[in-house]
């Protein structure tokens, strides 16, 4: 999508710091961290939230958006103490970005419940 943020950073038109790529997701570091570990990991090509993830194909990239952002959470380090995954949909949960992400969270001890 032309105008959307995150499709430009996959574009390379808007650095980010990029931790991890292969043909389906893309993780950046959060500019504004929660954690001292927050990074995003985004499908590589455009889907605006998990509503709008429809048919085979898109079930296929959620479940390895997942297993993506796994992989990211044992090479940062965080197994051990554990990590959080979030994903927001609509601006009532605090989408700013409407490209479907995931935020991987760890590093400290989270609370319950967020927000």
């Amino acid at each position: 999508m032309a105008d959307c943020l995150f499709c430009k950073i996959v574009a390379g038109e808007i650095p980010a710091k990029i931790v991890k790529r292969d043909e389906n997701a893309l993780a950046f570091r959060d500019i504004d961290p929660k954690a001292p570990v927050h990074l995003l990991v985004i499908p590589t090509r455009h889907i605006a939230a998990v509503r709008d993830a429809h048919g085979a194909d898109d079930e296929r990239l959620l479940g390895r958006l997942l297993a993506f952002t796994g992989e990211l959470a044992a090479e940062q380090g965080l197994e051990p103490d554990g990590y959080r995954i979030v994903t927001n949909t609509g601006r009532n949960a605090g989408q700013s970005v409407d490209h479907l992400h995931f935020h991987l969270l760890g590093g400290r001890k989270l609370g319950w419940p967020p927000g």
